[in-house]
């Protein structure tokens, strides 16, 4: 009877110990997870400004290039102050995301949010060839973090573009108010995505370009684990399509 007592004694005891060692596991495990956000946060944050600095520099060269010309001077100022008030809200929603804040979401038309991506763009994508589609109601409205969901349309438009390239394409955005839900498309006639791919998409850090590739840089691995965060934040969807030739995302969103 002793021994039965002693060894349950002894059990217990080591249950114990394991239970403490797990949960000085678990403490460790939270704080390598807060460094692993903060990696990731910073990679994201590079992304996404990097695609603000860029029509930044542009502007400014402009600028720079016809000093004599007041009223082209004044536009590219206007627009650089415009873009850099963006990238200040950019950083704000990607920590407010990364920290699990809830950002004030705004009624928004789709068109005017998306007219903006494209002038923050600041790039004729007929020079690249590439003939451009829009096919939204003007009276489309969406229910979104306005900074938010506009980084969503500009990485998957340049993502876009740079399938595109060398060779050009046609780019084609839809939205269509689906009763309780508005569905938005983003489609290219790009070289699309391997099958071996398609599951691997949204993963962070995973990426097919190169600094050979026809965007002459290699990609972070993280537009697309960026944007299907934003969409599930808003409680929507993301899906992708790819049949060998050309890509189509698939936003859903409730309103």
């Amino acid at each position: 009877m002793a021994s039965i007592i002693e060894k349950r004694r002894s059990l217990n005891k080591e249950i114990s110990e394991q239970l403490q060692q797990k949960k000085e596991l678990e403490v460790r495990l939270t704080r390598l997870q807060a460094l692993a956000n903060l990696g990731t946060l910073t990679a994201m944050v590079a992304h996404e400004i990097n695609n603000i600095l860029t029509p930044l520099g542009n502007y400014a060269s402009v600028a720079l290039g016809r000093p004599g010309d007041k009223e082209l001077t004044e536009k590219a100022l206007k627009k650089t102050v415009h873009n850099s008030n963006r990238a200040s809200e950019i950083l704000e929603s990607i920590l407010s995301i990364v920290n699990g804040e809830a950002a004030e979401k705004k009624i928004c038309r789709l068109k005017q949010l998306l007219g903006e991506v494209f002038s923050c763009i600041s790039r004729d994508f007929e020079k690249d060839c590439i003939k451009v589609k829009q096919e939204i109601p003007e009276d489309l409205d969406i229910s979104v973090v306005p900074v938010q969901m506009q980084q969503v349309l500009m990485n998957l438009i340049l993502n876009a573009r740079e399938a595109m390239l060398p060779g050009g394409g046609s780019l084609i955005i839809e939205a269509k108010d689906a009763g309780d839900s508005v569905i938005i498309t983003v489609a290219d006639s790009g070289s699309g995505i391997s099958p071996e791919n398609m599951a691997k998409v949204f993963q962070p850090f995973f990426t097919t370009k190169t600094p050979t590739s026809p965007a002459a840089r290699a990609g972070a691995g993280l537009g697309l684990h960026f944007c299907k965060e934003i969409v599930e934040s808003h409680n929507g969807t993301i899906e992708v399509e790819s049949q060998g030739n050309g890509t189509k995302f698939t936003i859903i969103l409730p309103k």
